[in-house]
């Protein structure tokens, strides 16, 4: 991306609870277009779960999560929480996972994608013990979630982070992370 601040760059909109088991059912097509319609470039979703890649400047794409979440609640009347990231970051989040460093199995990984910085004290307060065997590590903006017997019996949920770190956070699996890296150097 280029030095300059103004400059264009490519972002990853996470959005959470969209088209999972039936609920909140909303079309790509239209969520691409909520995009297009805020001033975003090159837009393109990856899978029914609310992966959306743009290409936008960096004004534009700090208003997205809040201009997409009300879209969503004027079109379709859902609250949806809307995680937004450079694409650039992402690569640093793959990076950083303590789990993989350490040789973790990359099918049982996950990353919980925060609004906003955890409070030190919040974090502090975090049950290392809430879920065994699962494992957690909270860096920056970013939780990396190690779950051996998967996400379906982990109580490492949404839920549990937003509530006790007062932010806003949505989880993706491994192979998303990693795809969604590759997708944006398309657009780069």
């Amino acid at each position: 991306m280029s030095a300059d601040p103004n400059a264009e760059g490519v972002y990853i909109a996470l959005l959470r609870g969209i088209n999972v088991g039936g609920k909140n059912r909303l079309p790509m097509k239209d969520l691409a277009a909520m995009f297009d319609d805020a001033g975003c470039e090159g837009v393109r979703t990856y899978i029914q779960s609310g992966n959306v890649l743009f290409r936008a400047d960096p004004k534009v794409a700090e208003e997205i999560p809040t201009l997409i979440s009300a879209s969503i609640q004027r079109g379709f009347g859902y609250e949806i929480p809307v995680v937004t990231r450079r694409a650039a970051d992402l690569e640093a989040v793959v990076q950083a996972n303590p789990f993989v460093q350490a040789g973790a199995e990359t099918d049982k990984l996950h990353v919980v994608f925060l609004a906003d910085p955890p409070d030190t004290e919040h974090v502090e307060a975090l049950d290392p013990n809430r879920s065994p065997p699962d494992e957690f590590a909270v860096r920056g903006r970013e939780i990396y979630l190690h779950c051996p017997n998967g996400m379906a019996r982990s109580k490492l949920t949404n839920a549990y982070f937003d509530s006790r770190l007062s932010t806003v956070s949505t989880m993706r699996n491994w192979k998303t992370v990693r795809k969604l890296i590759e997708l944006a150097a398309d657009l780069d």
